[in-house]
């Protein structure tokens, strides 16, 4: 009788810890290839998204990828990126891999940023006075972008902290800039360089230019690059308080994470560690906000 009972309890022990592993699997590959939540700590994207807001993220959508970095570290591996459904559309909410300040070639941290899709591959953006064009065409202002508080930087005021180096642009002004896309070409000379040879590294090539002035790319001396890879320009709501591809560049299609679908939890953190007043800062009325 005693040994029927620990046979019984020895099987039903195992029955539940199949149910949590298989629980804890499942619940796993919702996260790296479906679903993710993500916090946001600024107000760069206000008043879409304001600091202290929780997201849900679906990754499925534009193809969801293998992890990036060995799980609860920081150590970047090898992903693989599996087919999506779509791309991003233009004004879409992404979030992805920071690709770098303008002139590192590779971040040191691997950090997630949170902007709109505003150039797709392909594509030309300008801002003038703050409007932004698309391909000739105004970009709709959103409801929920934050107006500007301060005064207009004027064309011809240049910010030496812009993107590409050296361009004559201020985030009120900027480009136009053409929007890499996979297969173009572009023309690279001693007089370009600067501007590009830090984009062209993370394009994946070898830039060494001669004593002569002439181009070498993958050890080959020519003035002609052919595009590896599909980039996205993005700019944040608030655009007064966003560091975006004005400053930094463009996006590569592969550090795409997936695309901000919902609000599901949002509070005002004011550092206090009385949880019942965070409580009490609970915004009820930003809980369950689809993400547009």
């Amino acid at each position: 009788m005693t040994e029927t009972t620990n046979i019984k309890q020895k099987t039903l022990l195992r029955e539940y810890l199949e149910v949590i592993l298989i629980t804890i699997l499942v619940a796993f590959c919702i996260k790296i290839f479906v679903m993710d939540a993500y916090r946001i700590p600024t107000g760069s994207m206000e008043n879409t998204l304001v600091a202290g807001d929780y997201i849900l993220v679906n990754k499925f959508l534009y193809g969801p990828s293998t992890p990036r970095t060995i799980p609860l570290t920081n150590v970047k591996i090898p992903h693989v990126r599996l087919p999506g459904l779509t791309s991003p559309d233009r004004g879409d909410v992404i979030v992805f891999q920071f690709p770098g300040e303008r002139d590192e070639i590779a971040p040191d941290d691997n950090l997630n940023y949170i902007k709109r899709a505003v150039g797709l591959p392909g594509d030309s953006v300008k801002i003038h006075d703050r409007e932004v064009f698309v391909n000739g065409e105004l970009f709709p202002k959103l409801s929920t972008q934050r107006d500007a508080s301060r005064s207009l930087k004027p064309k011809g005021r240049n910010d030496l902290r812009i993107f590409p180096t050296g361009a004559p642009y201020n985030e009120d002004n900027y480009g136009p800039i053409y929007v890499p896309k996979q297969g173009d070409t572009i023309t690279i000379t001693k007089d370009n360089i600067k501007q590009w040879e830090v984009f062209l590294q993370r394009d994946g090539a070898k830039v060494e230019v001669l004593p002569d002035g002439s181009i070498k790319l993958n050890d080959e001396i020519t003035n002609k690059y052919e595009i590896q890879r599909n980039y996205y320009f993005t700019l944040g709501d608030n655009r007064d308080n966003s560091l975006d591809s004005r400053f930094w560049g463009f996006v590569p299609e592969e550090n795409i994470i997936g695309k901000a679908l919902m609000i599901y939890w949002s509070w005002h953190k004011d550092g206090t560690p009385d949880y019942l007043a965070r409580f009490r800062n609970i915004r009820s009325d930003r809980i369950g906000t689809l993400i547009r």
